[in-house]
């Protein structure tokens, strides 16, 4: 991979959200990620939640068989998720926050507070051969804390942009951009590889996509809602064709 490419990764928890409100085996969030993985997705993305709202403990186990890109295992710094993590040894591990009572992920973790216990947190995930990113807002003391603690990596929460676009407050939404390119400049001269992602659509993935030192998107929700309409294989297509041409700087 050249310094100019951009991986895609595929967030599939949502065709596992479908499966679930049945109750059944359909559909299959492994097929979607396969899917996925043959339009184009670099990597895949499931979240483990602590309640087993959508991602089932089965569910990695499959993915882990099935995939011949990396797995991004999202997952809240909790003694049970680490004991998965470990067993598994995915590729990657994005630590974020969570609530049981939230929609979705609401927000960036908060490292700064919590520095000596994620440091121990994630340790033997790093020690086990994963490698350990931090999902967290746009913020100078977070990004410190979380190479302090010793991430590897840094996932900006791009959902504050996208939610300023979509209610077309674009001063706020400029705004927000900034602060993330700023930040993503910023963490890149820290050493931390620097990831993107939450909310993010084909109205909005260019101007992320374009910040050179972002090296990777993790996109999910809008990809399985698109898929209802135009199918995932397309779907995914699309974003990777908008990414890469707002990489080469093609925005037109």
């Amino acid at each position: 991979m050249s310094q100019n490419d951009l991986r895609l990764g595929v967030n599939i928890d949502h065709v596992a959200t479908v499966r679930n409100a049945r109750g059944g085996a359909y559909p299959d969030p492994i097929r979607a990620a396969k899917l996925a993985e043959e339009a184009g997705a670099d990597g895949i993305t499931a979240h483990l939640r602590e309640d087993r709202r959508h991602i089932t403990d089965a569910d990695i186990d499959g993915l882990m068989a099935a995939l011949t890109v990396p797995l991004n295992f999202e997952m809240a710094a909790t003694d049970e998720m680490q004991k998965i993590a470990l067993r598994h040894k995915p590729h990657a591990v994005c630590i974020v926050p969570e609530k049981r009572e939230e929609r979705t992920t609401e927000g960036g973790l908060e490292v700064a507070r919590e520095e000596n216990k994620l440091a121990h947190f994630i340790a033997p995930l790093r020690d086990a051969g994963c490698r350990v990113s931090i999902f967290i807002a746009a913020d100078p003391a977070q990004i410190e804390a979380a190479h302090r603690i010793g991430a590897e990596v840094i996932e900006l929460h791009t959902g504050a942009y996208c939610d300023h676009h979509a209610e077309g407050d674009f001063a706020a939404r400029d705004a927000e951009l900034d602060r993330l390119r700023d930040m993503a400049t910023f963490a890149h001269s820290l050493g931390l590889e620097v990831h993107a992602g939450h909310g993010l659509t084909y109205e909005t993935v260019a101007p992320v996509a374009a910040f050179p030192e972002v090296v990777e998107l993790n996109i999910g929700h809008f990809l399985i809602g698109e898929a209802v309409f135009r199918g995932l294989t397309p779907a995914v297509q699309e974003m990777r064709r908008l990414m890469d041409a707002a990489r080469r700087g093609d925005v037109a």
